[in-house]
C-alpha cells in the first residue's frame, strides 16, 4: 500500500508509519507517493528547547483544526510521542512525564507533528478521544476576553 510522504521544501524528510497511519515532521509540504518499507524515524536535531530543556507544544484537532491545549515537552517526551503515537508531555509542576489520557482515557493519537520556522514550537495534530481539557471542555481554550477597538469605547 503506498504511503503519502510529505517533503520539506529545502529541508530533510522525516516520516513514519504507526498502526497503519502516517505521521511526519514538515514545514511546507508537497505530497509524493512512496513505498512503506522505511519506517524509521529521525527527530530533527535542530529543535530549540528553552533553558529548562522544554519546548511548547500546541495540540490541534487534525480534523476541525481547533486548538485543544498547550503543554510542554522535553526531548524524552518528544521521543515517547514519536515512538508510541500518543502524546507525552513534561509536567513543569510535578516534574514528571505524563501521557494525555493515561487516567481519563481521553487519549490523543498523533496524526502529524510540525515545527515552526524558528524551530522552537511544535504543532501536534491529533485525533482526540473525549474532551481535551481536564475541566471536561472540548478545548482548554473556552474562555475569552475582548480587546478595546481603536476609536471604540
Amino acid at each position: 500500500m503506498p504511503v503519502i510522504e510529505n517533503r520539506f521544501v529545502g529541508e530533510p524528510v522525516f516520516y513514519f508509519l504507526f498502526a497503519g497511519h502516517f505521521f511526519g515532521f514538515m514545514l511546507k509540504r508537497q505530497s509524493v507517493s512512496t513505498s512503506s518499507k522505511d519506517r524509521s524515524v529521525h527527530i530533527p536535531d535542530n529543535l530549540k528547547y528553552d533553558e529548562k530543556g522544554l519546548i511548547p507544544a500546541v495540540i490541534q484537532d487534525w480534523r476541525s483544526k481547533e486548538v485543544l491545549m498547550v503543554a510542554y515537552m522535553n526531548a524524552e517526551s518528544v521521543k515517547r510521542t514519536v515512538e508510541t503515537g500518543l502524546t507525552w508531555f513534561w509536567s513543569r509542576s510535578r516534574r514528571c512525564f505524563w501521557q494525555k489520557g493515561e487516567t481519563s482515557g481521553h487519549v490523543q493519537r498523533v496524526k502529524e507533528i510540525l515545527y515552526d520556522c524558528d524551530q522552537d514550537t511544535l504543532l501536534i495534530k491529533v485525533e482526540q478521544t473525549g474532551p481535551a481539557c481536564h475541566t471536561g471542555a472540548t478545548s482548554c481554550f473556552f474562555r475569552s476576553f475582548s480587546v478595546r477597538q481603536e476609536g471604540g469605547t
